[in-house]
């Protein structure tokens, strides 16, 4: 079922206002990391939460958990009773600028250019995912004074530092958020203008390494030669990590790796895949080759395989150089986990890999303050049927069924306590949109594109409701 019409124009109508008010939000700073003021989250949140009242939204309330940064709450419900009830999430805090120097137009600026992309930090990831769903039921209540189902919404604002609260949340407002089905828009699409279903993300465990070798920086010309430094202890350690060929070398790391079954594998060999559209959209530059085995296509390796990357490496800035030998280095090293590993059992098993047999006898010491599983899900079922129907309407072809190389950790917890309620990863970033990176971005045509489909997604989880939704 799709859509009405009046929807459908009064989602049009209001797009320059969605835009106006995905600017506006964007424009707060929010990001979350540790060493970044932690009020621009809280003005964040309740710039979010005046959005929602804005929309239609009630009993909105910005939930504050020791501790943690805020996520705000929000529901409306349908004029039927017996409507399904839907979870629409997202979050609200983003990543770190980065390189300043490297943005062509202020991070915390939001930009249209040319291209018909909105530039800045936080403008795809996610806090898009927050408008386009508000922009959905503003319209409905607009053309109809109603909604054809139950929603709850809930934005996050921890999600980019591994939603560490995420336990103490579910715990206390776990009735509060029943639901039917949740709705997720933090993924990306396979390219641009082709809407993407995802159906696994990989889990994550990050490490911190430090390496210290001397109680002081030294005279690199008066010690050097019989005294080691901690940076160069530091990267002889990292480069254990990986072998010639740019696999991990970490023994026993992919022991618990689901095999594909063949369908799953033939979906993904179904996909187009061209290797020079994918090296120009990830900035690859000439001659580096594709890491890891190259048996398995590059979307295996990106999606269901585990990888490893150091994510942070840190001993003295270039800047401030002066001839020393380094006493203490430190690098985060970044583990991507295939879906379905034992998130601990890889925590320790890189630990134990990092700490064992330090080089030159260098005292090495290791923090985890990350470790979240992967998941997965069989895309079956009438909420998964609706959910394609509503893409097709949107974008106005066949959408892909896709895996994800990153990592939401809300996902799995969230369908458990909703006793195994089917999860719709339904994304805005594209391969162009560098989210994490300098001059991130979104494409303003799929933008509207995802509004049409969201609308269309609940009239379509309404429909489905019918057929015994979830079953």
């Amino acid at each position: 079922m799709a859509a009405p019409a009046a929807v459908l124009v009064a989602l049009e109508r209001g797009f320059e206002r969605t835009l106006a008010d995905l600017i506006g939000l964007a424009r707060i700073p929010s990001v979350s990391a540790a060493g970044f003021d932690p009020t621009h989250v809280v003005r964040s949140a309740e710039r979010v939460a005046e959005l929602f009242s804005g929309a239609g939204l009630e009993c909105v309330d910005v939930v504050r958990i020791p501790d943690a940064h805020p996520y705000v709450v929000g529901e409306r419900r349908a004029e039927s009773p017996d409507a399904p009830t839907v979870l629409l999430y997202a979050h609200h805090d983003v990543q770190p600028p980065g390189r300043e120097e490297r943005w062509e137009t202020p991070a915390f600026d939001p930009t249209v250019r040319r291209d018909g992309r909105l530039y800045g930090r936080g403008v795809v990831d996610d806090k898009a995912g927050v408008m386009l769903h508000l922009a959905a039921l503003r319209a409905w209540l607009e053309a109809t004074g109603q909604l054809p189902v139950h929603v709850k919404f809930v934005v996050e604002g921890e999600e980019e530092i591994g939603s560490a609260h995420l336990a103490t949340f579910l715990a206390t407002h776990r009735e509060r958020l029943k639901a039917d089905v949740i709705v997720l828009s933090d993924t990306a699409n396979l390219a641009t203008g082709l809407p993407s279903l995802t159906t696994s993300l990989r889990g994550l465990v990050a490490i911190d390494v430090t390496v210290r070798a001397l109680d002081h920086p030294l005279h690199s010309g008066m010690w050097g030669g019989p005294v080691v430094d901690a940076a160069s202890a530091l990267v002889c350690l990292l480069a254990r990590l990986f072998d010639a060929a740019g696999r991990v070398a970490v023994l026993g790391l992919d022991d618990d790796v689901p095999e594909l079954a063949a369908a799953e594998r033939a979906r993904i060999a179904a996909l187009p895949f061209d290797e020079a559209i994918f090296r120009r959209e990830g900035g690859l530059l000439a001659g580096l080759r594709l890491a890891g085995d190259a048996e398995r296509s590059p979307y295996e390796r990106l999606w269901m395989r585990p990888a490893v990357a150091l994510t942070a490496l840190e001993g003295m800035p270039l800047a401030t150089a002066a001839n020393q030998l380094l006493a203490e280095a430190s690098a985060r090293v970044g583990v991507r986990l295939a879906p379905g590993q034992d998130a601990e059992r890889v925590r320790q098993l890189v630990t134990a890999f990092l700490q064992r047999d330090p080089p030159w006898g260098a005292i090495v010491e290791t923090r985890c303050e990350t470790a979240v599983p992967g998941w997965r899900t069989e895309p079956v079922g009438p909420a998964f049927d609706a959910a394609r129907r509503a893409l097709r309407l949107g974008f106005g072809r066949e959408p892909a069924v896709i895996g994800c190389g990153g990592s939401i950790p809300f996902v799995g917890p969230f369908a458990e306590v909703l006793g195994g309620a089917p999860a719709l990863l339904l994304g805005l970033e594209d391969p162009s949109c560098n989210a994490h990176g300098e001059n991130e971005s979104l494409d303003l045509d799929d933008f509207r594109k995802a509004g049409r489909a969201a609308a269309h997604l609940l009239a379509e989880l309404s429909e489905a409701a019918l057929r015994r939704l979830g079953s």
